[in-house]
């Protein structure tokens, strides 16, 4: 199989690699406009990499010469960002999508595995979020995602696509340095002994799952018949107050503080997703604990910080 991952140079693209270099049958080419992502991060990949941007067609169509199905990771995945600059975030990941689709479809190139998200499509919801229920978005990112999941089923309805949109929960673990997601966030300030910045009381919960296992359903995903939405998570909740307890027992002997300051817009309090589609469709169970995943996180960064 020749495989395209596009934004292949970012935090899930390289720990993917990694995995797929373990399997021979898959040759790997990345397209990736290392706005975040460098080529570099991605070690000893010795497959063929193109430095450039969905969102430019031609690009696009040198990219997908003579490939047989694309994991799409490329996005702008910041919520913050996305409600100061909703444009940017449209331009992204609507348009850069529909490019993606349409340059897939010139060429004849069906098979699409997709990187979405739940908490930030269905908005504040009665927990765990299922694939099932209504999407009500509070930020433009989520909005942006719930399009390219509509244009993926648009082209599987209309062109024969055989699509399938990952809606991802919180993703943590190595290779996550430039990232500023929670996990990450904190480690990074717990290197440089700043505190650590929590927006709200701490109550608030997410879907924690390690890279590592995400990787594992993207895997089962790109060989999977089935098309439409799929949740991938941890399937529990952790609170950000018990994330942070769970932290410091990581790092000692290394303490840090923690700051509270007001909550933000456009962010969910509570969320965390039902994997029973996952498990039943693709087989998915993800086997790293929450403990066990920040111990490798922090080894990680504490090699590489």
């Amino acid at each position: 199989m020749q495989l395209l991952i596009t934004g292949g140079a970012g935090f899930i693209g390289t720990n993917l690699v990694a995995r797929l270099g373990e399997m021979p049958q898959v040759k790997v080419r990345i397209l990736d406009n290392e706005a975040l992502g460098r080529r570099e991060h991605l070690g000893e990949f010795g497959g063929e990499f193109v430095r450039g941007d969905i969102t430019d067609q031609k690009t696009l169509a040198m990219a997908l010469d003579g490939i047989d199905a694309v994991i799409h990771l490329a996005a702008d995945t910041r919520v913050i960002d996305s409600v100061i600059d909703p444009a940017l975030n449209f331009a992204v990941n609507v348009k850069g999508t529909f490019n993606l689709l349409e340059a897939m479809r010139a060429k004849g190139i069906t098979r699409l595995v997709n990187a979405s998200t739940g908490g930030a499509i269905i908005g504040e919801a009665e927990p765990p979020v299922r694939e099932d229920m209504p999407p009500r978005p509070l930020a433009p990112y989520g909005a942006a995602k719930l399009s390219t999941e509509a244009y993926c089923s648009a082209y599987a309805g209309s062109y024969g696509f055989k699509t399938l949109s990952l809606r991802f929960s919180n993703v943590y673990g190595p290779r996550s340095i430039h990232k500023g997601s929670v996990i990450a966030a904190f480690f990074k300030r717990i290197l440089k002994a700043e505190p650590v910045i929590v927006y709200g009381d701490g109550s608030q919960a997410r879907d924690f799952i390690f890279v590592d296992d995400l990787c594992g359903g993207i895997i089962k995903a790109l060989g999977a018949e089935a098309t439409g939405v799929i949740q991938l998570g941890s399937g529990r909740p952790v609170t950000i107050n018990d994330l942070i307890g769970e932290m410091r027992r990581v790092v000692a002997p290394r303490t840090f503080e923690v700051r509270y300051q007001p909550s933000r817009e456009g962010e969910i309090h509570i969320t965390w997703c039902d994997i029973t589609t996952a498990r039943r469709v693709l087989g998915f169970e993800p086997a790293t604990s929450l403990a066990d995943g920040l111990v490798r996180t922090w080894r990680w960064f504490l090699d590489h910080g």
